[in-house]
């Protein structure tokens, strides 16, 4: 665990320049703005340990699949984000040496990440060759007002001597992912333009054919005047270069505004025309224009999703970042994209799609952004369905069963581990989930008839495929799977899986009776198309459903993660040696395997998704068992203990587990956030304040509250939005506070107990509440 950045509400703050640490600052560091973003790599030359990082959402090459021995269903590529022309080059050199804080004396560093406005500021000193001192500024930002532009003011002053100052400013197209299966390039030059300080270079993916127009234009001021360019180029590499003598104390500024423009997005045939139109447009509001409405987008942003924690500076700095980034991660503009686990921060995972939209993000982005925002998360898959279908036939499925992927950018699966690819098959349950959780939340209904339906459908399918009779067990049962908990593979009976799928069917079909009829027109459309023959089929999901098999120990009187688990040696967590951890660090793979440790929660994440399902003596057992053996070595397993401990009213490891998953990447919990941060992880951050310690639920169409305060704290309040309500909500140790800001009446539950929420402030002393 690292504990380097300073504590503070507003912003993350690094004090001084370790280089070992660089790389995990630069995913610290990180900004975007939903349709690009950027490492907080150096403007300037470094030749130290880096992970440069530029990405354009949506923009992906198919890596020709790596393993070594390939089985049949395998897919044929891994879907990447790939690493685009980097933008922000500013290559300074002086008196003929370049300036390099991986080869000079750093006297002081700064690096700060101001999450109120969404800048990026950086400054520090450092001494060259005979003991020259230069003092170096920057702030850097991708505009959250303009999703294509970002800018620069990188400002240089030398501190104690005079000498010949030369800088170039540059788009750089030469770059590659450093997880590239086959060490290949992935980006070909198709065009480029120079003109007075502007450059443009225009990059095709190949196999995709995405076309990208990267273009900056570069201004070089000293005293208020102008300095001359020079246009430069070489194969992939524009730029302008500016020299001047400098005298001491003078300082030389340079402001850079720079567009990512996205065929996606553009014609490709008018791409170039269109960006010298924007950046013509950039040029005339210039760099103060251009921040401050990006400061006033982001004012909007905190005002929908910020959470105050008064009386405990880590907890506030912690949820305050994961916000930041899940908003600068994914906006909701546009359905075509979705949320990778990394966002922008970095390459692994392929910065595609996974389960983790379902499962963590639908639940932030329900509360606090507009509606359509979730909409186009579950949209995004219903466009996908076909392709789940085709997944499912690669692997002998038939009859419309859909198996959506693990990984993917387009619909298809292109994950490459075999116990992942073929047998984390839940990941179909939470897809199916989303759209329960969606329509419970919002009162959408219409969602069923439009699109959730079709979708509902062919997951049934699959299931119905999928499980087999055992004459053993006289039951339904799902051989060779993986759980959530990825250490273990090709196991019997997971219990959370066995689970989904049994509600999967039972959903599908109360979805189905609902539709038929509440819109009988559009029941018909869909039967149509997906040829649905309701008597067989209901019948069929009825009797999975009512005879599924699930593991059980009458000992330990707890659901059985899966056939066997019993067998295995049980070691508790609290007995492991500090030193044998993280497992996936220490221990082989075939140990891990053969042990009763949990990545992450399996039984217990299926207790958050049907809790009301069980008795808080069941949920009790199962938490005390299951968390016991619990190594948390995966970003999302924290944030469902915290909401499954707070439920217990154990609000100390609620808290613990709060703090853990809110500071993952802060503290580096799990030595990996050089590769980028866990972007999906962070909405259970926000999960566990609002799910955990609010206890905020929706049911039967009505908001709930069971909250506490952890110790320490003096208040906490978030603001959500309820099916056309816009509420504040602050919790004291006494009281919950609700501001509407509807002229309607909202009726909310706490602790069970009805209250009518008025337009305007409505306290309610809730500790009486549970007298």
């Amino acid at each position: 665990m690292k504990n380097y950045i300073q504590a503070d509400e507003w912003n993350i703050i690094e004090e001084g320049f370790d280089p070992q640490l660089n790389k995990i600052s630069e995913s610290l560091f990180s900004i975007g703005n939903g349709r690009m973003g950027q490492r907080a790599n150096f403007e300037e030359h470094y030749s130290g340990e880096t992970l440069q990082g530029s990405y354009v959402a949506g923009v992906y090459y198919p890596d020709k699949t790596r393993v070594g021995w390939w089985k049949n269903g395998y897919p044929e590529y891994f879907a990447k984000v790939l690493n685009a022309a980097a933008w922000i080059g500013i290559d300074i050199s002086i008196d003929g040496r370049q300036l390099d804080l991986h080869c000079c004396k750093v006297l002081s560093f700064r690096r700060e990440l101001r999450m109120k406005e969404g800048l990026l500021l950086r400054s520090f000193r450092a001494e060259l060759d005979g003991g020259k001192i230069v003092e170096v500024s920057s702030t850097r930002f991708c505009s959250m007002a303009d999703d294509e532009a970002a800018a620069i003011c990188y400002r240089i002053r030398p501190v104690n001597f005079s000498g010949q100052l030369s800088i170039t400013s540059s788009i750089d197209g030469d770059v590659k992912n450093q997880d590239a299966n086959y060490d290949e390039k992935f980006w070909e030059a198709i065009n480029s333009k120079q003109d007075s300080g502007a450059d443009y270079l225009i990059l095709k993916t190949k196999k995709t054919a995405f076309e990208v127009c990267t273009a900056t234009f570069t201004t070089v001021e000293l005293d208020e005047q102008r300095l001359s360019l020079e246009a430069v180029s070489r194969e992939k590499f524009l730029g302008h270069t500016a020299a001047s003598e400098l005298k001491e104390g003078q300082e030389l500024r340079i402001t850079k505004l720079a567009i990512n423009l996205s065929s996606q997005n553009h014609e490709p045939a008018s791409l170039l025309d269109t960006a010298v139109a924007k950046i013509a447009d950039l040029k005339n509001k210039g760099f103060q224009a251009l921040k401050n409405a990006h400061i006033a987008a982001w004012a909007e942003k905190w005002e929908e999703s910020d959470i105050v924690i008064e009386g405990d500076v880590a907890a506030q700095q912690a949820i305050r970042f994961n916000i930041f980034q899940l908003n600068q991660t994914y906006s909701g503009k546009d359905a075509r994209l979705n949320i990778g686990p990394k966002g922008f921060t970095g390459e692994k995972y392929g910065g595609s799609t996974y389960w983790d939209t379902e499962a963590y993000c639908i639940p932030f982005y329900l509360s606090t952004a507009p509606q359509e925002v979730s909409r186009n998360l579950l949209i995004y898959r219903y466009k996908q369905l076909d392709k789940a279908i085709e997944n499912a036939a690669k692997l002998g499925f038939k009859d419309g069963a859909a198996l959506y992927p693990m990984v993917t950018m387009n619909g298809e699966e292109c994950h490459n581990e075999w116990e992942i690819t073929f047998e984390e098959i839940h990941r179909n349950g939470a897809i199916a989930f989303a759209i329960f959780n969606y329509i419970r939340y919002t009162g959408d209904a219409a969602y069923l008839a439009d699109y959730g339906l079709e979708v509902l459908i062919g997951i049934a399918r699959f299931w119905k495929q999928r499980v087999n009779w055992s004459s053993d067990k006289q039951k339904f049962v799902m051989l060779g799977v993986t759980g959530p908990n990825e250490y273990e593979n090709n196991i019997n009976n997971n219990w959370y899986t066995n689970k989904l799928a049994a509600w999967c069917l039972r959903y599908a079909i109360e979805a189905a009776r609902q539709v038929a009829a509440e819109n009988p027109e559009a029941y018909h459309r869909v039967i149509t198309k997906t040829k649905f023959d309701e008597g067989t089929e209901f019948a069929d999901w009825t009797a999975i459903d009512q005879q599924m098999y699930y593991p059980y120990d009458e000992k330990e009187e707890v659901f059985l993660q899966q056939d066997g688990f019993m067998d295995k040696e049980q070691i508790l967590v609290k007995d492991l040696p500090a030193s044998e951890r993280p497992l996936n660090q220490k221990w082989s793979w075939d140990r891990i395997l053969r042990s009763c440790f949990i990545k992450q929660a399996d039984v217990l994440q299926g207790m958050y998704f049907f809790e009301d399902e069980f008795d808080q003596e069941t949920l009790r057992r199962n938490f005390s068992f299951y968390e016991s053996r619990t190594v948390h070595e995966s970003s999302l397993s924290p944030c469902v203990h915290s909401i499954l401990a707070a439920k217990l009213n154990d609000e100390e490891k609620a808290y613990e587990f709060y703090l853990r998953t809110a500071r993952l990447d802060l503290d580096d919990y799990n030595n990996d956030t050089e590769d980028g941060l866990h972007i999906t992880s962070m909405a259970g951050t926000w999960m566990s304040i609002v799910e955990g310690f609010a206890g905020m639920r929706v049911r039967n169409g009505q908001l709930k509250f069971n909250p506490f305060l952890p110790g320490g704290w003096k208040a906490f309040a978030f603001s959500i939005g309820f099916r056309g309500h816009a509420l504040k909500v602050k919790i004291t140790a006494e009281q919950i506070i609700i501001n509407s800001e509807a002229s309607e009446d909202l009726e909310v539950c706490i602790f069970n107990h009805p209250h009518q929420i008025s337009k305007g402030e409505t306290q309610i002393a809730y500790k009486t509440l549970l007298v």
